[in-house]
């Protein structure tokens, strides 16, 4: 059960949180126990080889295309590492609280590492429109050192905004019940328990989350009507078919990211059943498909892997 303080006759605080999970029959539980284990542990692997493999590819690390690979990379490892640990924990007999601060901590870091994959996503698709667009401009437009600028920007706006709806969240008071109908805090999920008039928050939450998945959303598209259009022109079968092989996998991370958040954070006040199946789409498998896309889509990842490991066979020889 979770803890309380009493503060006075009449209130009580909230010192942790019930998180009730995902429904599941429990004889499911050892199976969905090794399901997400091992979806946790691939994905972080599957990551850690994109990250190692652009860090040691000399022609990958040199282009921003793949530094900003890189840094999606890290934020998959980070963004799955703040959700499923717990998640699976829900699969155990240990207990389902998380600490006040504790359940702060994972609402902040969720939508600081989300929002700055946002941002990050549109960084790749302004690099793809410089790259196919001005293609003679390029190396200019979009330098090593340009590039460690709009990164760290992206880093920096993603956290504000989660200290924004972390903030935002936990000003109101929570004085009880304590059982978030959830399996991670996540601001719809944890304000239905506050004490106090939620309107505001709603609004507000509705609006930045609205604001920023919108905007980079549109400046995607975007950045993609123009990349078409100057694809249309080139005159070869051949030409076209490879402007649009360097598109394909960020289009497809791109989809598989963006039509989840639609579908729940649009939706702020519904209870629909669907919700936690579409949250752990996003939350847990999106992180395992990325470097899975990039892999299987992307020829230059493909071909550094290739290397890579031409590399590493003849040094076992010699051994």
């Amino acid at each position: 059960m979770g803890k309380t303080n009493n503060t006075s006759l009449d209130t009580m605080v909230v010192t942790d949180f019930i998180l009730l999970g995902l429904f599941h029959p429990p004889n499911l539980r050892i199976l969905l126990f090794l399901v997400f284990f091992i979806i946790y542990m691939l994905t972080q692997l599957g990551n850690l080889l994109i990250l190692l493999t652009v860090w040691a590819d000399p022609k990958l690390h040199a282009r921003p295309m793949y530094i900003l690979l890189g840094v999606l990379s890290f934020l998959d490892m980070w963004l799955s590492s703040a959700i499923v640990p717990r998640l699976i924990l829900d699969f155990t007999p240990a207990s389902k609280a998380i600490p006040y601060g504790g359940c702060v901590a994972q609402l902040y870091f969720f939508h600081f590492l989300g929002s700055t994959q946002c941002f990050l996503y549109t960084l790749m698709a302004y690099d793809r429109y410089l790259a196919i667009c001005q293609p003679l401009l390029y190396p200019v437009l979009m330098n090593g050192r340009l590039c460690t600028i709009l990164v760290a920007g992206a880093w920096v706006a993603g956290s504000i905004h989660g200290s924004i709806q972390a903030s935002l969240t936990f000003h109101l008071p929570y004085c009880g019940p304590n059982q978030i109908d959830y399996f991670i805090c996540d601001i719809p999920a944890v304000l239905r328990l506050a004490c106090a008039d939620t309107t505001v928050n709603k609004l507000v939450t509705f609006v930045d989350i609205g604001v920023v998945a919108a905007s980079c959303f549109m400046l995607i598209l975007l950045s993609y009507a123009n990349i078409v259009h100057a694809i249309l022109k080139i005159r070869t079968a051949d030409g076209r078919r490879r402007a649009f092989s360097t598109c394909g996998s960020h289009l497809t991370v791109v989809t598989v990211y963006y039509v989840p958040c639609i579908f729940i954070y649009l939706r702020a006040g519904s209870k629909s059943p669907l919700d936690g199946a579409v949250a752990v789409f996003y939350t847990v498998v999106t992180p395992l498909l990325n470097p899975l896309i990039y892999t299987l889509r992307n020829q230059d990842v493909k071909s550094a892997l290739k290397r890579l490991t031409a590399v590493q066979r003849p040094q076992m020889k010699i051994k």
